[in-house]
């Protein structure tokens, strides 16, 4: 059960809020863990041992953050916090990076000719293992450094953990930011009808564009990157380039107007990042949550810019190591890291100044590096990115190979409105109009008309799985 599925939205949805508004407060935060919980048993019911795994991680971590607490001295604070930290990254790494390691350890004993085998153990990615893992962790640290008190109630820090709206693919919230929020929180229709809107808008940009534009990837795909011409390999990669920031924003929209819904402030996600006129600024825009996290849990603790250029230069390379090892065990993101660490390298050396005085020049610079940036991430094989690279450059090719010349123009006319509406609702143009003039009629009929298609859409079989489910 996704936020896209009309089984969500016309039975989930309408039978939980209706008890939530209508129960005392004392009651809110646990008919929203109840609820969160039930969410997610619904959604791994075939592997139900995924449902042991959160709730484990809700009282493992409930447990030790008591431990951390409510002592003030001593070493037994760290140690807690060590086991803590090794509890939750160890469920990752068995899920989500076991088999890389093993494969590529048997890789290395086999070239060595080391008659040893390691088991390979490849399991179904639990969903939201990356998110929740991320937030528990973050928990403890805090709980750990005192800028927090530790949550007394079960009830309370399950709702944080497992709260639905984030559950799954995030934005990652931290136990700071929403505190407040779990003892006392306040809904009015107001908020119910601006998290009904922004719910809204974030279904439009998963179901009418991400989906849709996605069409175009996926043709590109099925064709083969040997038989497309270079017209066609840069319509392909704008096309995933659209497709990955209206999917991922737009569950992050539905996220943040569920929340709203409930009284609940969840943190943006994105800002425009396709406006950006440097890689460094775009990853301040991109996934806000994630690179918050990583700043604040791996860079700052590093010792951060505090220590020199070359140490400043070997925290930036754990972060973004860490980044792209953390959206997949696949050395593709790992190369996809080191070039972000390498292109925001440079940036920072001085190309960055030059962008940000030459706006134009900035943004054809952003047009350039954001889809070759997002070829790196969005195929695995590194074979095919090298033949990518060469349809996207035809010089770089070392033999002639085949393909319709006009393959472009029929895919083009195909998906010309879905890439044009991407490149508009890309900007902040959009928003700022819908902001004048968001509480007027046409602007309730427009986000009415925009529910409907996407329920027709989803009717009809026109809905594809989250992209970010698979981190």
């Amino acid at each position: 059960m996704v936020f896209s599925s009309l089984e969500f939205i016309f039975r989930f949805l309408p039978l939980f809020l209706m008890i939530y508004y209508i129960i005392p407060c004392s009651w809110k935060n646990f008919w929203l863990f109840a609820g969160s919980l039930g969410f997610y048993f619904y959604g791994v019911r075939d592997t139900p041992f995924y449902f042991v795994l959160l709730v484990l991680s809700i009282l493992v971590n409930y447990r030790i953050g008591i431990l951390i607490g409510r002592r003030r001295l001593g070493r037994m604070r760290k140690r807690w916090l060590v086991c803590g930290i090794i509890y939750n990254l160890s469920w990752l790494i068995l899920f989500k990076y076991s088999a890389f390691i093993a494969q590529n350890v048997n890789l290395l004993l086999g070239r060595a000719g080391i008659p040893l085998h390691l088991p390979v153990f490849a399991p179904v990615l639990p969903v939201g293992i990356s998110f929740y893992t991320f937030q528990a962790v973050s928990y403890l640290a805090d709980v750990y450094r005192k800028t927090v008190p530790y949550e007394r109630s079960m009830v309370g820090f399950g709702m944080y953990i497992s709260m639905f709206p984030q559950l799954i693919a995030g934005p990652i919230v931290t136990y700071s930011s929403i505190r407040a929020q779990i003892g006392r929180r306040k809904v009015t229709f107001r908020a119910i009808e601006d998290g009904l809107r922004e719910f809204t808008i974030g279904l439009g940009f998963k179901v009418l564009l991400a989906n849709r534009v996605g069409g175009l990837w996926t043709e590109v795909q099925t064709i083969g990157y040997e038989s497309i011409s270079t017209p066609l390999a840069w319509l392909g990669l704008a096309a995933f380039s659209l497709q990955i920031y209206f999917d991922f924003c737009g569950y992050s929209l539905m996220a943040k107007g569920l929340g709203t819904m409930m009284g609940v402030k969840l943190p943006n996600n994105f800002n425009h990042p396709y406006m950006s006129l440097s890689m460094t600024e775009f990853w301040r825009r991109w996934h806000i949550t994630l690179g918050s996290w990583f700043r604040e849990y791996v860079y700052i603790p590093l010792g951060g810019n505090r220590r020199g250029a070359l140490l400043t230069f070997r925290n930036l390379l754990a972060v973004w190591l860490l980044t792209g090892f953390w959206h997949g065990a696949s050395w593709n993101f790992i190369i996809w890291g080191l070039l972000l660490f390498l292109i925001m390298s440079i940036e920072r050396i001085g190309l960055l100044r030059v962008l940000e005085r030459r706006r134009v020049i900035g943004h054809l610079y952003m047009m350039l590096t954001i889809p070759l940036t997002w070829l790196v991430f969005a195929v695995t094989d590194i074979r095919q990115i090298l033949l990518y690279f060469q349809r996207l450059f035809p010089f770089l090719m070392k033999q002639s190979l085949f393909y319709f010349s006009g393959d472009y123009l029929k895919y083009g006319k195909l998906y010309a409105v879905s890439i044009a509406a991407g490149l508009v609702f890309m900007t902040d143009i959009p928003c700022r109009i819908y902001n004048r003039h968001k509480y007027s009629l046409v602007t309730a009929v427009v986000l009415l008309a925009v529910f409907w298609a996407c329920v027709y859409c989803i009717r009809i079989g026109m809905d594809d799985p989250f992209l970010y489910f698979r981190f």
